[in-house]
């Protein structure tokens, strides 16, 4: 019986593009996951390919919009605040864009509006602000739950459900593999959080250590998950250069990250193997040759 996968998708902004290579390596081997969770850029990963999208799906739909300006700008613009009113809701702040609109301009139309549609379970990651807690959403209303899931603060507007206030789930678990941990027979997480390179050697600004910081907090915090528990494949693309709003340079990060499908396909091969090697039947232990 061939085993079953479960699959966690890490945060990381336009680096979680490189995602995209684990999904098409799952389609070539006929993978289909039984779990899915997923953080931030991975949570909305990972909602489209429980609505059954595939890896080329996803690929061609980000490539279609990241690569043409006029693209980007015109779903920008549908994204902007109905009225005068809903743009001061709550007090006008500066770089605190509403992720929900621009979420819902940017998703595929393939991705349902609740959590019951879905073709594969999917657990999705929030921040709770004032909770202090990691807040973990499987059902109900999917788009304010990738909304919070993506809602990097500072940038953009916290998202209130059930009366909470959420933020970025990668604030609290970067990679969520241990969601999922006991829901199949082998687990692979994808870790894109990356870390800050000194490739330019130049002095990092303002923007550049806020968000340098925010990236050696998530990757404290996945080196203390691992070293409580392991996923049985985990594969970190080589991101590091790329900023976390680099969405519009798609092309670069699958061309940076193109390796990655093989070494999925690899591990993933290797890990069932191993599997198959250990439920293999032992033979039974033989009588002693008789020395009379």
């Amino acid at each position: 019986m061939s085993p079953t996968f479960g699959i966690a998708f890490g945060g990381g902004g336009a680096r979680g593009l490189a995602h995209i290579h684990v999904i098409e390596a799952l389609d070539e081997l006929g993978i289909r996951p039984v779990a899915i969770a997923g953080s931030s850029i991975g949570a909305i990963m990972g909602a489209g390919m429980a609505a059954g999208l595939t890896g080329r799906d996803i690929r061609e739909h980000a490539h279609s919009i990241l690569t043409r300006r006029a693209e980007v700008a015109s779903r920008m613009w549908r994204a902007r605040p109905g009225t005068i009113a809903e743009m001061m809701e709550g007090g006008f702040r500066v770089g605190q864009f509403n992720v929900e609109r621009i979420l819902n301009a940017f998703l595929p139309d393939a991705v349902p509006d609740s959590f019951a549609e879905l073709e594969i379970p999917l657990k999705v990651t929030a921040t709770d602000f004032f909770g202090h807690r990691l807040v973990v959403i499987e059902g109900g209303d999917l788009h304010s739950a990738l909304a919070a899931s993506a809602a990097i603060p500072a940038m953009f507007r916290p998202v209130v459900r059930d009366g909470r206030v959420l933020i970025d789930g990668g604030i609290y678990n970067p990679v969520p593999f241990d969601l999922i941990d006991h829901e199949a027979d082998i687990t692979i997480a994808i870790d894109v959080v990356g870390a800050p390179t000194d490739t330019e050697r130049k002095r990092p600004t303002t923007v550049d250590l806020m968000y340098g910081a925010t990236q050696l907090m998530m990757q404290s915090i996945i080196a203390s998950k691992l070293a409580q528990c392991r996923p049985d494949i985990l594969i970190r693309p080589p991101v590091s250069r790329f900023r976390v709003l680099d969405f519009m340079k798609v092309d670069a990060v699958l061309a940076e990250t193109a390796s990655v499908k093989d070494e999925a396909k690899r591990a993933i091969e290797t890990a069932i193997e191993a599997r198959l090697v250990d439920e293999k039947p032992r033979p039974a232990n033989l009588p002693e040759p008789n020395s009379g």
